[in-house]
Formats: structure tokens, C-alpha cells, sequence
């Protein structure tokens, strides 16, 4: 790329990598050679710094286009396979000097080429217009040994074009102008880099019976050269957490449409307001952590040694040159001795190491692993580092156990990984619901009912283990559902509770976990039944003076009911009265005054006088039910009022 080598490179978790450059140089311009992908990132982050007495006095870069692009205009284009013909057919109407083989150069006007069809660099003459004469000399190109282009705008777009041929297509070039002399140059930069990787080791021991269990923690950090050089002796740091960054086209030319103005009224819009700022404030309550379960038992005297002396190797086979550094948000691991890795090749280094007490634990979730709990190791990160996630290889008494991933854990955060599942121990989770009533309270016209919903989680720990098992079982919380009537949790987490379990061998133990969740609802009163009234007095959620108050609301609006009935049957009555008498009056409109139809008559006229009685004891019925229910009703909002 340039004889300015890389001495420190940085890498990040997001795919962006940064560099520095630095040595000497004399000249008065650095070439650097990036990717066209690596420009925007180039232009937004290239710094120069001369630590000598020189000045940078600009940096110049490829235009971001194509070859073809670039070379659009230029009067020279030559082809791969055929440069010479190519140029002499560029050069047709130019001044030129041919050098002859055997003879005196030539000067004059190139006529141009003709390229014979069969062995084009034996038979092709080239014609030429003497200088200063009307002669046309035409020579075979095979006597041709060389040319001179007299012609500058030629000769420059020759050039030109040898320059762009030059470049790559993936490739664009950077041009730092630096003052006459000697420089102390180092030029930073971001550029896209693959992400660097960690893997670990965990490796758990005990040396004595009356020694708490220890683990070795030997982490790895794994990155790639993707550069198109090698890395000799750098510089290295890895860093954790999630910088932001992005992708802005700097390097791509832009001319935005602008916008078409025109003239406008100008009259004061109505004033805008803004409401002022406040702090707010929110109060989160401690959460009180229980007592962690036991340690796991002793180990072995004997079966400890082989795996303490396993760790105890590994500790002194590699030597961890890596000093943590916190930056605010970010950690980053300073690898201290030089990092030498070829282009196209990846490395490891390592980053973490370090002895750690821990803790065996069988939890059970079962939204995570169904049916079986898990085995897990929990400790401390005490490293003093920051942890990135990454891929674990659990090994136990000198043997492989499992491998798990350890999350992104802050210094002196505790951290639970989870390597194996224990068969052994079969759970089953029941789920059953059921709602309760609280309380009722009366409210005017309405009964509001307060109601538990009930969540009831039943596990059914069986060990089928020779040996007894302290099983974690961790229940995930449901929204805006409060535990009650069951043990309190040995531990807490943001979303979960963990409850011990002493699993006895041999044996199923069975734990539940209660929940509730309080609903209100409200009901009419008038929609109230007789027996529902009873069963809250029995339940004692009623009084007997609010129950006798309830019911003779219920009375009354019983009686108010049946008045509307009785007022729904008269109006049917009514209806049917005026039915008869329109029949009757119609049947009378076509008999006549004599005779028989005289005697029928009389009868119509007769019925018609005994319905119109009948009428006016109805309209006399309903008048009198009707005040009876404005009564009854101005006596229930009395009652009502009584209520609240």
C-alpha cells in the first residue's frame, strides 16, 4: 500500500477497525492506496500529523469514477493486445518524429495505418507527410523502431492515459501534499475491519478439602488481517461495547435539486408555543437478594489434583500480556506485546487470565429447557476487566463437561453460565387458573365487584439421581401479577424468581407458585338476582341492612316491571278495540236504515258505544299505573341517593 507501515490497530465489535501509520519520508508526496468501500470511511476520519518540522499542505484523491469514465474525452485510448497500433492511429494528423531502422528519423504529419490482414506487423505500411515538403513517404512498419510525439496535447493524453491504466478499478488512491524535506508522518484512519472474537476457557479445581472450588478464566481474542500487507510488530488493542458508527457518502459527488422560490405574502403567523421543560423523577425499589443456596460439595482430594494441575499448567503456558483500559462506554483490551500477522492470515492473543472462586447451581426454566433443569457455574468477573461475549469451554477434573456462552458481563457483575443438562432430574409444570371474588362495594345505581384472577403453577420436582439434588426453580413473573401465599424466592432477577428445591433421591417433591391479579368490573343493581343477593350475605361480602336495602330496591323495581307488563297489556287491548271498531265502522257505512240491515245496524252502533267505554276505563287503568311507576321511581332515586 505505502512504505509508511501500520504500528497500531484498533478493532471493534461493529465491523470498523482503526488504524495508524507511522515512519519517515522524504518527498513532497505520500501516495496511499484505499478500497473504493474503505473511501467514505477514509475521508470522514484521515488525520496527518507531521512530527517533524514539515507542513501538510493538502491531500488530493481519485475522482469516483470508473476507468472508462475517467478516460472519456481522451484522444489516446490503447488497447491491451495492440498499444503500438492503436497509438499510431491516434496520433493520425499529429506531429511526429519516426526513427527508421538503418536510416535517418523522419519528421512530418502521420498520415495514418494501414494494417494489412494477414501478419499485420510484417505487411502494414505507415504513410507519413514530410515536414516543410509535399511528399507522402510511406515505410513498412516493420522498419519502425520508435516515435517521437511532437504534438504536447498528445503526448499529454498519453500520459493521461498510462497514469489512469495504472490505477486499479477497485482501488483509489490518496495523494498527501506534504513541504519540501523530511517528514515524521502518522496518518490515522477508520476503515471497515472484521470483527474481532473472543473465545474462553474455564477450567474448575480444588485443591483441598477445606478450599473453597476455584476456576481458571483464560480468554482469547481472535482477529483477522484482511489487509493487502502484513502486520509487522503492531501495536494492538481490542475494544468492547457498541461505538456508534455509520456508513456517509463523502466520496460520491452530489449535486441536490434546489428548491423553486417564490415570492410569498408575508403576514405574521400565529405566535408558537412551547411548554417548559421538567425533570422527571421515577423511584425504584431495592431488591432485596435472599441468601444464595448452599455451596456445591467438597471434591475429592484425589480427584482435584489432575485438574488443579491442568489449570496450574495452562496458567504458566500462557503468559497474558493485556492491560484493561475504561473508556465511558467502552473497555478496550491493550494486547502489550507486538502482534506480528501475515496478510490473509488470523491470529489469537491472549486477553484474559485469571483465577476465580465459583458456584454450581441446577436451575430449571421451563420457557429455556423443558423438562430438565440445568447445570450452571456462576462467579464474579473479579478480572478487572470487562468481559465481551463469547463461546466457553467448560472443563472439570481435567475432562470437557460442556460449553456455554458467556454474556457481556461488566467488572464485579456476576455472571451465570450454563453448560450441561442433568437428565437425571425430571420436571413437569402444571398451570391453573381460577378467579375469586375480593370485595363489593355499592355505588349508586351500580354493584362494583373486585376480583382476584389466580394464577396457580404447580412443579413436580423427580429425582431419579442415587443422590439428593438442590434444584433452582426459576419462574418467570407475569405482568401486573403479585405473588402471595408461597415461600419467599431465594433469589430475584429482573423478570424471574428462584425458589430452592431439596430434591430428595429416589423421590417427587412438589412446589407451587401462587399469583394473583386484581380486576374490577361493575353490575346494575337492577340487574341483580334474588339468589345472587343471597350468596353475597351468606359470603359476608353483605351486611343485613344493605341486603334488606338491596332487595327492597329489587322489590321495587320487580313492581315497576310488572306495571309496564300490565301497561303492555292494555295497550294491546287498546289496539285490538280500535281494530274492531274500524271493522265495525266500515261494515256500517254500506247498510242501510231499514228492515234487517236497519235492526244490524243498531247493533254495530251499540257495540261501538260499549267499546268506546271500555276505551276510557283503559286510558283511566294506565293513567292510574303510570303515576303508580313515577311514584315507585322518585321513591328508588331516594334510596339510591342513600348509596352514594
Amino acid at each position: 500500500m505505502t512504505n509508511l507501515p501500520i504500528v497500531h490497530m484498533t478493532l471493534y465489535k461493529h465491523g470498523v477497525g482503526f488504524f495508524r501509520r507511522r515512519g519517515l519520508f522524504d518527498g513532497e508526496g505520500l501516495k496511499l492506496s484505499f478500497r473504493r468501500e474503505e473511501m467514505d470511511d477514509m475521508l470522514k476520519s484521515l488525520t496527518v500529523i507531521d512530527h517533524a518540522e514539515g507542513q501538510v499542505q493538502g491531500i488530493d484523491y481519485d475522482t469516483p469514477q470508473s476507468q472508462a469514465e475517467r478516460l472519456a474525452g481522451c484522444s489516446v485510448i490503447l488497447d491491451d493486445q495492440r498499444s503500438l497500433r492503436d497509438l499510431l492511429i491516434a496520433l493520425r494528423g499529429r506531429q511526429v518524429k519516426l526513427f527508421i531502422k538503418d536510416d535517418e528519423p523522419i519528421e512530418g504529419l502521420l498520415l495514418g495505418l494501414d494494417e494489412a490482414d494477414e501478419n499485420p506487423l510484417e505487411n502494414s505500411s505507415l504513410s507519413i507527410l514530410q515536414q516543410r515538403t509535399t511528399s507522402v513517404l510511406v515505410l513498412m512498419i516493420n522498419r519502425l523502431v520508435g516515435v517521437e510525439l511532437q504534438d504536447e496535447t498528445a503526448a499529454s493524453d498519453l500520459r493521461f492515459f498510462l497514469q489512469t491504466a495504472l490505477g486499479q478499478e477497485t482501488h483509489r488512491s490518496i495523494t498527501i501534499r506534504l513541504s519540501a524535506g523530511e517528514h515524521d508522518l502518522e496518518v490515522s484512519y477508520i476503515a471497515p475491519a472484521p470483527t474481532w472474537r473472543v473465545s474462553y476457557r474455564l477450567v474448575t479445581y480444588q485443591q483441598a478439602d477445606d478450599e473453597s472450588p476455584q476456576a481458571l478464566l483464560q480468554g482469547w481474542g481472535i482477529f483477522d488481517n484482511r489487509l493487502e500487507e502484513d502486520l509487522n510488530n503492531i501495536s494492538l488493542s481490542l475494544t468492547a461495547g457498541m461505538p456508534i458508527s455509520f456508513v456517509y457518502d463523502l466520496y460520491t459527488p452530489h449535486t441536490p435539486e434546489r428548491p423553486v422560490v417564490e415570492d410569498e405574502d408575508r403576514t405574521a403567523a400565529a405566535p408558537i408555543m412551547f411548554e417548559s421543560a421538567v425533570e422527571l423523577e421515577e423511584s425504584f425499589g431495592a431488591m432485596t437478594m435472599a441468601s444464595a443456596p448452599p455451596p456445591s460439595p467438597k471434591l475429592h482430594r484425589a480427584a482435584a489434583s489432575a485438574p488443579r494441575h491442568m489449570a496450574a499448567s495452562m496458567e504458566k503456558s500462557v503468559e497474558t500480556a493485556t492491560t484493561g483500559k475504561a473508556m465511558g462506554e467502552l473497555f478496550q483490551y491493550n494486547v502489550s506485546a507486538p502482534v506480528t500477522v501475515g496478510r490473509g492470515q488470523s491470529a489469537l492473543v491472549p486477553i484474559v487470565g485469571s483465577k476465580l472462586g465459583f458456584k454450581k447451581d441446577l436451575i430449571y426454566n421451563g420457557r429455556k429447557m423443558p423438562t430438565h433443569p440445568v447445570a450452571t457455574i456462576r462467579f464474579k468477573n473479579l478480572t478487572g476487566l470487562t468481559l465481551e461475549r463469547g463461546p466457553v469451554t467448560v472443563m472439570e477434573q481435567g475432562e470437557y463437561v460442556g460449553e456455554a456462552v458467556l454474556p457481556f458481563s461488566a467488572n464485579e457483575s456476576e455472571t451465570v453460565i450454563s453448560y450441561a443438562v442433568e437428565l437425571g432430574v425430571h420436571i413437569n409444570e402444571a398451570l391453573k387458573t381460577e378467579s375469586h371474588l375480593n370485595s363489593i362495594e355499592v355505588k349508586g345505581r351500580f354493584l362494583h365487584q373486585n376480583y382476584y384472577d389466580i394464577q396457580h403453577t404447580v412443579y413436580q420436582v423427580d429425582n431419579r439421581t442415587g443422590t439428593d439434588k438442590l434444584v433452582l426453580l426459576e419462574h418467570n413473573r407475569l405482568n401486573n401479577y403479585t405473588i402471595f401465599n408461597t415461600p419467599d424466592p431465594a433469589e430475584k432477577t429482573l423478570e424471574t424468581v428462584r425458589y430452592e428445591i431439596n430434591a430428595t433421591a429416589g423421590k417427587i417433591v412438589s412446589f407451587t407458585v401462587q399469583e394473583r391479579h386484581l380486576r374490577a368490573s361493575r353490575q346494575e343493581i337492577r340487574n341483580l338476582s334474588y339468589k345472587g343477593l343471597q350468596r353475597y350475605l351468606k359470603d359476608n361480602f353483605l351486611d343485613e341492612t344493605t341486603f334488606d336495602a338491596l332487595k327492597s330496591l329489587l322489590d321495587l323495581w320487580a313492581k315497576i316491571s310488572q306495571l309496564e307488563q300490565e301497561i303492555a297489556t292494555q295497550e294491546k287491548r287498546r289496539k285490538k278495540i280500535y281494530q274492531m271498531q274500524e271493522q265495525a265502522q266500515k261494515n256500517m257505512a254500506v247498510l242501510s236504515h231499514d228492515g234487517e240491515e236497519g235492526r244490524l245496524r243498531s247493533r254495530y252502533v251499540k257495540q261501538l258505544t260499549e267499546s268506546e267505554e271500555e276505551l276510557s276505563q283503559i286510558d283511566q287503568t294506565v293513567l292510574q299505573m303510570q303515576q303508580e311507576i313515577k311514584t315507585i321511581t322518585h321513591q328508588l332515586e331516594q334510596m339510591i341517593t342513600t348509596f352514594g
